[in-house]
């Protein structure tokens, strides 16, 4: 954990004006609402004295990256192959604040990802570490496999030294990103990005960027799981954390083959829920499309004409590219 003031990131507002300005926000119209307050978490609270900042770890015990070569299966993003985090930290979030209330005879504002608060800048203001060149914050106590959780509080606490940049030269996280979404160091074009992608986007996917997002069907760890500063990751102790083991792996096949029912029954209690069925599958069908293996057209070619036009449109491409890659090889 680590402390800051509200108002001890005022270059925030520059940063989120110009990144809305380039237009990296893509679909993510709610990001250019509210940007007093998303440029200054005082603004969003001026009653505020204090902003605790904590981290907690959901470190992956296998390498994401080994899923990759695994064309049959769908690789999910790390953080969602279990339980919401939302539900987690929120709940440990209000315990800790219960706490500081009764101590301090404060008052609490509690914070996971859900409202306007920047909690990236805020955390490393707090010394929780820094933003990499991947945007994400860094550590060296932690790598870069942790929650960000909020708790802004009327008392008056010491605050912390902010964390200091550590990249140094190193641009692994840039040069692994399968689709080029970083313009530039400590920038993040979200319209190229394979999380924005398969998660935020709802329409087809430009049929440019498909090929590149390989067998990934919920988010993309390649920038995180590729630094260097992993090595002083820790454990996850969260068992709500640990992958489900019909989400660390699952067959492409048996994932294209959900219907409404069948797909909200796999990810209860899961963010994946959030996306719905039509916008997975279609991830799906591309994974499909992506992998080459013949023996999976059949689980693409039941849903081109399914009832939701996104999920029919990759399909048929789905279809058509293994179709190609079967013609490439000879086959007969």
């Amino acid at each position: 954990m680590g402390v800051c003031r509200p108002d001890a990131v005022p270059e925030t507002a520059e940063r989120l004006s110009a990144f809305l300005a380039a237009g990296y926000n893509g679909d993510m119209g709610w990001l250019a609402e509210r940007t007093e307050w998303r440029g200054s978490a005082a603004a969003l609270w001026p009653e505020a004295r204090s902003v605790v900042m904590l981290a907690e770890p959901y470190t992956p015990d296998v390498d994401p990256l080994a899923l990759l070569e695994e064309r049959d299966r769908g690789n999910i993003s790390v953080y969602a192959r279990n339980r919401d985090y939302h539900d987690i930290v929120k709940k440990r979030l209000k315990r800790l604040g219960r706490w500081l209330v009764d101590e301090a005879g404060c008052e609490i504002k509690v914070f996971v990802d859900t409202a306007p608060v920047m909690e990236k800048p805020l955390a490393a203001a707090a010394g929780l570490g820094w933003q990499g060149k991947h945007t994400n914050l860094l550590s060296r106590e932690l790598g870069n496999w942790f929650f960000l959780g909020a708790i802004f509080t009327t008392v008056e606490l010491p605050v912390d030294a902010p964390g200091e940049e550590r990249c140094g030269t190193c641009r692994a996280c840039l040069d692994i990103c399968p689709t080029d979404a970083f313009p530039a160091p400590y920038q993040l074009d979200a319209r190229r990005c394979i999380s924005y992608l398969t998660i935020e986007h709802k329409g087809p996917v430009a049929e440019d960027l498909r090929p590149l997002m390989g067998n990934r069907i919920y988010g993309c760890d390649d920038c995180l799981a590729i630094c260097p500063w992993n090595k002083f990751a820790v454990t996850a102790h969260e068992a709500g954390y640990w992958a489900r083991a019909e989400l660390a792996a699952p067959k492409l096949a048996e994932l294209a083959a959900l219907d409404d029912a069948g797909f909200r029954q796999v990810f209860a209690g899961s963010p994946i829920k959030r996306i719905g069925r039509g916008r997975f599958v279609r991830n799906v069908c591309y994974a499909i499309g992506n992998s080459g293996d013949a023996a999976l057209r059949p689980s693409v070619a039941a849903l081109c004409d399914d009832s939701d036009a996104v999920v029919a449109d990759a399909a048929r491409w789905a279809c058509g590219r293994l179709e190609r890659g079967r013609s490439a090889r000879g086959g007969g």
